[in-house]
């Protein structure tokens, strides 16, 4: 299996094995996605997407053969090919991934996993939308669709410059930087944890947070966004933010002049908490805040991923320009229009 590209359409697929199976499975009722299911989610990507009239398929490589299997099953006109380099099992493969299907003139890139499979891949996808299939923990960013319509939608985006100019938004990021250097990115939350080293990645004990970054918060939400959802409804296509301060769980429910505000919350799946705000207020791009926090970590779409060390000097800022983003009901409408009755 090769890389040599067709000509015409090009449509990348990254699917996650590790996506969806973190510690919040034993902390929290997490659902878990196994690589069978997440293999025939790529089965039914592929066949809408060659119904769509799409050329070529480059699929990530993964040691748990997701992608191998995928396509050895596959019996229609598009060709499909795993893209060539040995996989690591680690996120690089998602974020090396994108870079080769970008590189190689992709129309859309599928990704199969949760908002931090989004968040690496989104490092690289430059300007290609991305049609993300919800298989993570906290699926804020994915959405939950069934594979053969998000192919047929990544189709339509990638054979249809009409259909990709009226069904493609760019979303906001989060930046952080690190003593003046750009460290790392968010797509929907960066948390504050009083936790200093990194350990098991995932946040799941929101007493831990001090402060979080929202790029959207909504009330039908799961996770840290869903706090934000509480406070003010913010879109993922809306060019604003919210930053949260939680109480600190000592105070006896006065943080200086302000009143603590409770909110309760799905911080995760089948865990409902009730939080306490000290104060929140809207975040517009390009406003970077200071962040003092040294010996603590930086939480990234769920999973803890900076280290603060004494000395270190952290910002987070709203960025505008983050990954453009398929609607999903957009791009089904027109590829309904494509797809009318015969004869």
């Amino acid at each position: 299996m090769t890389t040599r590209l067709a000509r015409g359409s090009v449509v990348g697929i990254i699917a996650n094995p590790a996506a969806g199976k973190d510690i919040r499975r034993l902390v929290a009722q997490g659902r878990v996605v196994s690589n069978q299911e997440k293999a025939n989610t790529v089965k039914r990507v592929l066949a809408g997407l060659d119904a769509m009239g799409v050329e070529q398929a480059l699929l990530m490589p993964d040691r748990s053969g997701i992608a191998y299997g995928a396509i050895r099953d596959w019996r229609g006109a598009m060709r499909c090919a795993l893209l060539e380099y040995e996989p690591t099992g680690w996120q690089i493969d998602s974020t090396r991934s994108a870079e080769m299907v970008r590189d190689a003139g992709a129309g859309c890139i599928v990704t199969i996993g949760g908002d931090g499979t989004n968040r690496v891949v989104s490092k690289r996808s430059g300007d290609v939308p991305l049609a993300p299939i919800s298989t993570g923990t906290n699926n804020v960013f994915p959405k939950l669709i069934e594979g053969t319509l998000a192919g047929l939608a990544a189709g339509v985006v990638a054979t249809d410059q009409t259909a990709r100019d009226a069904s493609c938004r760019r979303a906001c990021r989060l930046d952080i930087t690190v003593n003046g250097e750009l460290r790392d990115i968010a797509l929907v939350d960066a948390a504050l944890s009083r936790h200093s080293m990194i350990g098991s990645r995932a946040i799941w004990d929101i007493d831990s947070l001090k402060q979080v970054w929202l790029t959207t918060s909504l009330a039908t939400a799961i996770g840290i966004s869903s706090i934000g959802g509480r406070l003010k409804t913010v879109g993922m296509f809306e060019a604003k933010g919210l930053q949260v301060t939680f109480a600190d769980s000592a105070t006896d429910g006065r943080t200086g002049e302000s009143e603590v505000t409770v909110v309760r919350a799905p911080i995760a799946p089948g865990i409902i908490a009730d939080v306490q705000v000290a104060q929140w207020s809207e975040m517009l791009p390009g406003h970077a805040v200071e962040i003092d926090a040294a010996g603590c970590t930086i939480a990234l779409d769920g999973e803890r991923e900076i280290e603060l060390l004494r000395g270190d000097r952290a910002t987070v800022a709203l960025n505008a320009n983050g990954p453009m983003v398929v609607d999903f009901e957009a791009a089904l409408a027109h590829a309904a229009r494509g797809m009318g009755a015969a004869g």
